[in-house]
């Protein structure tokens, strides 16, 4: 079986495809080169994040590749990716909500345009692998199959993968998915992988983000509840939810200021204190439901609303054709429009949507 390993320069891609290898597969690397020159080149090029210049990464998935002894080849994915991460990015940020990039580029560009791609330069493959910490099992009472956590959940990813469908799911392998970080790097150093001490990639991009968004200064308010000013801001997307400091403000109030809400028609900036940030329920839209088959009355799961956040019980009621109501058991802090979503019951990922 040929099995097609999505290579990024770091430990995880590297092991997923040594531990392929290991297992009797025919094993071939692909990169997917996203960097557009129109974006400013990242001041701090030294932090290792998944958008920026890709010379370094591309010269290191070729020596992963000679080391491994399996080809590999760099894959255009620019225009994809623009077209769906970078204006996804831009367009949210507009609107007052802050995105999370790494969904949709697992969604539909890691997992969609990239082996879609290599099919497209003649490259033949039985399945798609990746580094990810995650697992996928079939349920034969559903007939479907489950995207479930790692056996390590202090790395698990499943938060980034939910949007993951049935026919992805099928035809993907996640070699990591029983092993903890731990073990991976124990296993790099053991065979002398030129990247075993490369550390992992801590955010999507290394720069200001406003280098990717790229607006012109548009000032407005900054208000309180009761709609007296405070303040000005040159943009609203210079904040999200919960934001603490660099308000801007000259104080004159007993309590500190987090922003609560940013209305972006009226282009103002809402703050309040840390207990105007709780709520006890959330709209989503864009719900998938990737593992289950559409709810057709309420449910109870567990639901993460940003990567680190700790699943949360809730009752979860789906509207219409693509959205949900989640209303937790007890009131969350910065519940932000613009990030996932995530349903879970037990090991297994539900499905997700976007917090409106």
């Amino acid at each position: 079986m040929k099995i097609l390993v999505g290579l990024s320069g770091g430990v995880d891609s590297a092991i997923a495809a040594y531990l392929l290898k290991e297992q009797g597969y025919e094993v071939i690397g692909a990169m997917m080169s996203v960097w557009d020159d129109s974006i400013p080149s990242p001041k701090n090029k030294d932090v290792d994040a998944c958008l920026g210049p890709e010379d370094k990464d591309i010269e290191t998935v070729h020596k992963i590749a000679d080391f491994l002894k399996i080809s590999v080849h760099i894959l255009d994915c620019r225009e994809e990716y623009k077209k769906v991460v970078i204006e996804n990015f831009r367009n949210e940020y507009k609107e007052g909500r802050t995105p999370n990039p790494c969904v949709w580029c697992n969604a539909y560009i890691k997992f969609g345009v990239l082996p879609l791609t290599a099919r497209k330069n003649g490259i033949t493959f039985n399945k798609f692998a990746t580094g990810h910490y995650a697992n996928i099992a079939f349920n034969k009472s559903l007939n479907m199959y489950q995207l479930r956590k790692a056996k390590d959940a202090t790395k698990d990813q499943t938060y980034f993968l939910y949007r993951l469908n049935q026919k992805i799911l099928s035809e993907t392998i996640f070699p990591l998915g029983e092993l903890t970080k731990e073990q991976v790097r124990e296993i790099a150093k053991k065979i002398q992988l030129p990247v075993a001490e490369k550390p992992d990639s801590q955010d999507f991009y290394c720069g200001d983000y406003n280098d990717i968004l790229q607006f012109p200064a548009t000032p407005g308010d900054i208000m309180d509840k009761t709609g007296k000013v405070l303040g000005k801001h040159a943009g609203i997307w210079n904040y999200t939810i919960g934001k603490r400091k660099g308000l801007g403000l000259s104080g004159g109030t007993k309590d500190p200021l987090y922003v609560i809400n940013i209305l972006a028609k009226q282009n103002v900036v809402i703050v309040g204190t840390k207990e105007d940030l709780y709520s006890s329920s959330l709209i989503t839209r864009k719900v998938t439901w990737g593992s289950i088959p559409v709810p057709k009355k309420p449910i109870e799961a567990s639901v993460k609303i940003r990567q680190q956040h700790t699943a949360t019980k809730a009752v979860i009621t789906p509207i219409g054709n693509d959205g949900a109501k989640v209303e937790f058991k007890e009131p969350q802090m910065s519940i932000t429009a613009g990030q996932s979503c995530v349903f879970y019951k037990d090991n297994i990922v539900f499905g997700g949507g976007i917090i409106a």
